[in-house]
């Protein structure tokens, strides 16, 4: 019997971290007194060649949460010491962070909203928000996009980044590539790679398929140039040696990796299946979680699902009448399915 509340609502990976990670943490206790500085030169070394960069390319964070900050930051300190105006836009809805960061240091904030009823990025409408601004702009893109799961064109993106002026800045949120199906995705790393733009940093996580997100590891990829300028925002050793170890460990086991990767897959497959089966329609997800219809009241369902013990995603406004789902384990959404099943058949779904 399940005891405690079904927990849907993060996006993290209830699969757990992978047993090498688990082992590599214990076995660094020995030398917790000591800084990590070896065990974070070989994680760069590794994520380096994993992405096909240099070393100078890399800048870890404590979570990509801390890359994003330095984005934000740097910039705002490029356009303060150039006497200039900067600015941050994002579509609507999204992942907060960048929007966060940029309030707390009174950097405006533009929203763009994504197009209705496909729920997309609106690029043409972000271009003419940098345009109007007569300044230092940046676009934040999670791509895949949080909460809709779904990822850009990336034709068009790939042609907007590679054709825009000096004074514009991309930052791609990539958390959740690992779990991207659609063979036209291409990531920026491979832009970056290929020199198409200076105004580029993508940042990647440990938090969703390694299931590492309580070790709080990430990471940026920009040019050497644009890496440099990073770290001089980031934390001094903001890596700690637990976080370090098990990011290592995880890189290096590619059976959990493929495991983590099949876990969220079947568990995709089972709740489209049920979706499609009640009619409610949800969006093609490319990540770790699902963004579907529920005819009803958000927090109302919200607040139904709890009584049942299930914890799912919060209302993300202006999207109306949907819910975030975090695809758990195969198991914890059988339980879900069960719950959603029920609630149709008392007409609340």
């Amino acid at each position: 019997m399940r005891v405690g509340l079904l927990e849907l609502n993060s996006n993290e990976n209830s699969l757990g971290m992978s047993d090498a990670a688990r082992k590599a943490i214990l076995e660094s206790l020995d030398i917790g007194f000591r800084y990590p500085d070896d065990q974070r030169a070989a994680l760069i070394t590794k994520v380096a060649k994993i992405n096909g960069v240099t070393e100078s390319q890399i800048s870890l964070g404590s979570g990509s949460s801390e890359n994003i900050r330095t984005v934000v930051q740097m910039l705002q300190n490029k356009a303060l010491r150039a006497g200039k105006k900067f600015q941050v836009i994002v579509p609507h809805p999204t992942f907060a962070y960048a929007e966060l960061y940029a309030t707390s240091i009174d950097v405006p904030v533009v929203k763009v909203p994504l197009v209705s009823d496909s729920y997309s990025f609106d690029l043409q409408g972000m271009q003419k928000a940098a345009d109007d601004f007569n300044g230092i702009s940046l676009f934040y893109l999670c791509n895949p996009n949080n909460p809709t799961a779904t990822i850009a064109a990336t034709d068009m993106l790939k042609e907007w980044v590679g054709t825009a002026p000096d004074h514009h800045y991309f930052l791609l949120d990539e958390a959740y590539s690992e779990y991207v199906t659609d063979s036209s995705f291409e990531s920026g790393i491979a832009w970056i790679r290929e020199q198409r733009s200076e105004n580029i940093v993508v940042v990647r996580t440990f938090s969703k398929l390694c299931a590492l997100a309580g070790m709080r590891v990430g990471y940026a990829v920009a040019s050497p140039q644009m890496i440099a300028k990073l770290e001089a925002f980031i934390s001094v050793d903001n890596t700690n040696l637990a976080g370090a170890v098990a990011a290592l460990a995880t890189l290096d086991d590619e059976a959990f990796l493929a495991l983590s990767l099949r876990t969220a897959n079947e568990s995709r497959q089972l709740v489209e299946q049920t979706l499609d089966e009640l009619g409610l329609r949800y969006l093609p997800s490319q990540a770790s979680f699902i963004f579907h219809e529920i005819k009803g009241d958000v927090q109302t369902y919200i607040n139904r699902m709890r009584e049942h013990g299930i914890a799912v995603g919060r209302e993300f406004a202006p999207i109306t009448g949907f819910n975030r789902l975090t695809l758990g384990r195969p198991d914890e959404m059988t339980v879900f399915v069960k719950v959603l099943k029920s609630f149709r058949e008392k007409g609340w779904v």
